[in-house]
């Protein structure tokens, strides 16, 4: 049941061949400015992906329009409440991935969208194997599977599973690198019987998985749903969940019962900083933080100086401020 006056939060994709693409969003646009709902929604040829923030029934509404659309007939969502909006616009973007790889033959199409064409050709890249979040735990306890978390390193900073490979990438394009440079010969030293990999909301292993099976490796699964439905079916008592979930919103990470967890974000490098990261000297709020002291200028110090005192005013005046918002890290086109 939603808490009183709260928001819903949809996290959501899909890999399936998407045409007139112009069109859907031209529909999105209008469902979703009509019911006030904010976020962001990634459309490509290849699917969708996208994190949206409203009133349960716009919320609703706008996954309803997209399910009407061949291939999206099944389209899940991860659903999690917040007390205040978690973005300031709304943007519909066409983009040529929808979680950018960077590898054009790595097509992950499953579900009703998957097939064999007329000349019985497959359709689309076969991905690894679904695992339930149920049984997620039991596969990672397990010694003879190596567990991977395809994300990026700020948001393994914040929270992971116990043991997993942190690839150190900073973008999901270093990935395939990554798993030419370190995985391959990890793999051939440790033989291990199963390759298990996750990410915050299934999009990117779902695809790592793919370019995975395509350059050779065996053993391959995935969580289903990713993190955030992981959290949701798996009760914190016992679980190998270590930390919390960084999130592409507002509310910069959730913890294990999907509540907004204790991180925020420097607004001046975008990264998340925790309570303690918050106390030492390096902080200065809007201005600067221990992960970027030493990248910014003088001149963008004054810079970040003046917008948090803008900030601080509208605060002041009971209003908005969009430069209290919006921060360089990609989402959620790098994100769920």
């Amino acid at each position: 049941m939603a808490p009183a006056g709260a928001l819903q939060v949809a996290a959501f994709y899909a890999f399936a061949p998407m045409d007139n693409l112009a069109g859907l969003r031209g529909e999105l646009l209008d469902g979703a400015q009509a019911g006030q709902v904010f976020g962001t929604v990634l459309l490509a040829e290849e699917g969708v992906n996208g994190t949206v923030c409203g009133p349960e029934a716009a919320v609703q509404a706008l996954l309803s329009l997209l399910r009407r659309r061949p291939g999206l007939e099944a389209l899940t969502a991860k659903l999690s409440w917040t007390p205040q909006q978690a973005f300031h616009r709304l943007k519909v973007r066409l983009k040529r991935e929808i979680v950018t790889m960077g590898c054009p033959t790595v097509n992950p199409v499953t579900g009703s969208a998957a097939g064999s064409q007329a000349d019985g050709t497959p359709v689309g890249t076969p991905v690894g194997t679904y695992v339930r979040p149920q049984d997620w735990d039991r596969l990672i306890a397990d010694p003879s599977t190596l567990v991977i978390d395809t994300r990026n390193a700020y948001e393994v900073a914040v929270g992971s599973f116990e043991g997993a490979v942190d690839p150190g990438t900073e973008s999901f394009r270093q990935f395939p690198a990554w798993v030419e440079e370190h995985l391959r010969p990890l793999v051939e030293e440790r033989q291990p019987q199963a390759l298990a990999l996750f990410c915050t909301g299934g999009i990117r292993c779902e695809k790592a998985t793919a370019y995975l099976l395509q350059q050779g490796f065996e053993g391959v699964h995935h969580l289903q749903g990713g993190i955030l439905q992981y959290l949701e079916d798996v009760p914190e008592a016992g679980s190998r969940w270590q930390g919390e979930c960084f999130v592409f919103d507002q509310r910069v990470s959730v913890n294990h019962q999907l509540q907004p967890g204790r991180y925020r974000l420097c607004h001046a490098c975008g990264l998340p900083l925790s309570p303690a990261d918050c106390v030492l000297e390096s902080y200065v709020e809007g201005v600067s933080c221990r992960h970027c002291l030493s990248l910014f200028s003088e001149r963008d110090r004054r810079r970040f100086s003046e917008r948090q005192r803008q900030i601080a005013l509208a605060a002041a005046r009971g209003q908005g401020h969009i430069g209290g918002g919006p921060r360089p890290i990609p989402a959620p086109a790098d994100g769920p």
